[in-house]
């Protein structure tokens, strides 16, 4: 079965074509450069860049497919992102979807963002069901229970900040420009971290939920107290001058992603008291980190279960998880009609797709 995958959300235009064998072609276009002059994502700029980019994309995509003179009839479903994400980015992806469905008479799937990012563990990897899902990015920070591809459970979310904003506004406090989160890693790499600088926020209680503001407070208060740590400013891109950056900053940047990986990690230990998984699956943008990487690779070790992280290139948003979340909700028999809705950030994605016969 071929699947063509649309990804929208947020500041990333990609489609994807995917089979029973694995990744057939993908093609992706990043308006990070954009949105970096405005220090984060400009929702109205985002969605004028999804319009004018999808449609020479799709072409590039077929192209780079090769599946002959009638591409169309080999694509057996048509998978896009219907939420969560920037309302305006996901209507483009599923107004486009739609009218490839129509115009093609190709069934239609509407997935769900978050279990794409976890999905996408198991292109390279056999899942061992149940898992523990842990989905960490710059909107979201949720563990799962994953009982199969299509039965997912969240066990705990995060209340305000997520992790992955929380690494985002330390970085641009700090004087590193959009996105920092990457950034702030690399110049952890070259710092020696303390435990006790951060707090471990929202641990000290009994539930799954994150909440990442009083981190998040933390870090500001340290670097206000400590104005010579700031990333010095320059013409040249960022990435060229972290050489140039104080060893504070570097130190500072190693103990803010300590707590940050401890924190998920806490949290994590705990859900394994409600379940025993078979495996660990750490996905999301924020699962490109390194701290966050050892930091579940000693947990994973320690119980004795394989971790599953998807390949660097497929920790950020990207349409192969979309394409293979709808092969694998095409193989259950779930499809959606034209009537399919886009989702925003904050509401619940509903299971209102029908069974095919």
């Amino acid at each position: 079965m071929l699947v063509l995958g649309i990804e929208s959300s947020c500041d990333e235009t990609a489609l994807a074509l995917v089979d029973d064998s694995g990744v057939k072609a993908s093609v992706i276009s990043s308006q990070a450069d954009i949105h970096a002059l405005f220090g984060g994502v400009v929702p109205e700029l985002a969605s004028r860049e999804h319009a004018r980019l999808i449609g020479p994309l799709l072409d590039s995509l077929l192209a780079q497919a090769d599946l002959g003179p009638e591409p169309w009839s080999k694509i057996d479903r048509i998978a896009v992102t219907r939420g969560p994400g920037l309302m305006g980015s996901l209507l483009v992806g599923v107004a486009f979807a739609k009218a490839l469905s129509l115009a093609h008479g190709i069934p239609l799937i509407g997935v769900d963002h978050l279990h794409g990012h976890l999905l996408a563990a198991g292109l390279e990897n056999d899942i061992q069901w149940p898992a523990l899902g842990v989905l960490i990015s710059g909107g979201h920070t949720h563990l799962y229970r994953m009982d199969s591809p299509t039965q997912m459970t969240v066990l705990g979310k995060t209340i305000d900040d997520a992790a992955g904003e929380a690494c985002d506004k330390f970085a641009k406090m700090a004087g590193l420009p959009y996105p920092g989160g990457a950034l702030l890693d690399a110049l952890g790499q070259r710092g020696k971290a303390d435990s006790h600088l951060f707090p471990r926020p929202y641990t000290q209680n009994d539930n799954l939920d994150f909440s990442f503001s009083g981190l998040k407070t933390a870090g500001a208060l340290w670097l206000s107290q400590h104005p010579e740590a700031h990333f010095p400013a320059g013409e040249t891109p960022a990435r060229e001058r972290l050489e140039l950056a104080p060893q504070l900053l570097c130190d500072a940047a190693a103990s803010y992603l300590l707590a940050v990986a401890e924190t998920l990690s806490i949290k994590a230990r705990r859900a394994m008291r409600s379940f025993k998984p078979h495996s660990l699956i750490v996905a999301g943008g924020v699962a490109a980190n390194s701290v966050v990487r050892r930091e579940f690779t000693k947990l994973a070790e320690e119980k004795r279960i394989p971790l599953l992280v998807p390949r660097l290139s497929l920790c950020g948003d990207n349409a192969v998880m979309i394409a293979r979340a709808g092969w694998h909700m095409a193989q259950a028999g779930r499809v959606h009609d034209l009537s399919l809705s886009a989702i925003p950030r904050g509401q619940t994605i509903p299971e209102d797709w029908q069974v095919s016969t």
